[in-house]
């Protein structure tokens, strides 16, 4: 559970990836590079690169997956419901395509999983053999949708078809989404590797877009070795995560791998160090203005408990579970830990 209530801070990050992933991301510098037997395939051309993006080419249709970004299902579907007669019109086939993947997984995220299985059936019918990119993101997105009805044996085949579809057409970003999910759908001792084969693919890729998963990734790796109770790899790993994402601005981002730095030094021990990490963050959030998370609390309180400041514990973990309890998710998912937090936070019913 630990690791997946990691990912509910993953969430609330704004992640480098276009579009947004489903939650799921490398090791430390030196054991990752050991983690799969084989060697890491070398990166590939810029013209390789680019065929990834190839149906933007030659077009003055917008670039969709931009759209992405910030941008609400419901909002985004719009705009592609707009764009998908003029991309009928004046687009290629595959540009069409790869738009109605999009649409279909507008629905998908909606829970109208009947409706995007629709549009697939319409993409399936178009699809040739030469649209490589746009198969890959079919099979990704007809993944997706069973993942998300709760069909993960369904999706767990369409991944590993769209994982070796991506590969042999060179195309990084959509190979690294592939294993991403992956890590997702397989069971816990295949996650890990997935995650490491989405690591060595995006650290070596020229794609900028594909390197633009490593936070989630690096993220992902660190909490898999956590959930192993591997906590000095997992502590390797954060570290190198705050250290990529500082050198790339992503202060969001940088703010998480702190956290996740400090948790991991509370369950090693080292509970002086980990508390000034908390308080620090929780100066930052309160000199920005942003919302406190509970997840902040929660591990104020558990310093303190462990520091024998009970007082000042019981406060934090009151104002944790003021937060925590109203995540709809975590409430089902982690009843007890919500529990805990009402119990040593004091709260009265």
């Amino acid at each position: 559970m630990i690791r997946l209530s990691s990912l509910c801070l993953l969430l609330a990050a704004a992640c480098a990836t276009t579009p947004e992933p489903e939650p799921a991301v490398v090791t430390p510098a030196t054991p990752v590079g050991h983690a799969s037997k084989a060697a890491p395939e070398p990166a590939p051309s810029k013209k390789e690169v680019m065929s990834t993006y190839a149906h933007l080419e030659n077009t003055d249709l917008p670039d969709f997956d931009e759209w992405w970004k910030g941008g609400k299902p419901p909002e985004v579907e719009k705009k592609f419901r707009e764009l998908l007669p003029r991309a009928r019109k004046e687009g290629s086939a595959d540009y069409t395509v790869q738009l109605l993947t999009q649409l279909a997984r507008t629905r998908g995220l909606r829970g109208e999983f009947k409706d995007s299985h629709e549009i697939l059936d319409e993409v399936e019918r178009m699809l040739t053999p030469d649209m490589q990119v746009a198969r890959t993101r079919y099979l990704l997105e007809r993944g997706r949708a069973f993942n998300s009805d709760n069909q993960p044996h369904m999706g767990r085949t369409l991944f590993s078809e769209a994982w070796e579809t991506a590969r042999n057409a060179h195309s990084d970003f959509y190979a690294v989404d592939a294993a991403h999910m992956l890590a997702i759908v397989e069971e816990a001792g295949s996650k890990l590797q997935w995650n490491l084969k989405a690591m060595e693919v995006a650290e070596a890729s020229e794609d900028p877009r594909a390197r633009g998963w490593l936070s989630a990734i690096y993220n992902n790796i660190g909490w898999d070795y956590f959930a192993e109770e591997k906590y000095e790899q997992a502590l390797e790993i954060f570290h190198k995560a705050e250290d990529y994402n500082r050198d790339e601005a992503k202060e969001r981002w940088t703010q998480i791998n702190r956290w996740s730095v400090a948790k991991t030094l509370r369950v090693l021990g080292q509970v002086e160090e980990a508390l000034a990490i908390q308080e620090q963050l929780d100066s930052e959030y309160e000199a920005s203005g942003g919302e406190r998370t509970g997840y902040t609390y929660e591990e104020l309180g558990e310093c303190l408990l462990l520091l024998d400041r009970k007082e000042e514990a019981g406060k934090n973990f009151a104002l944790a579970y003021e937060r925590l309890s109203k995540d709809p998710w975590l409430v089902r998912e982690e009843p007890e830990r919500i529990a805990r937090l009402k119990q040593l936070g004091g709260v009265s019913d």
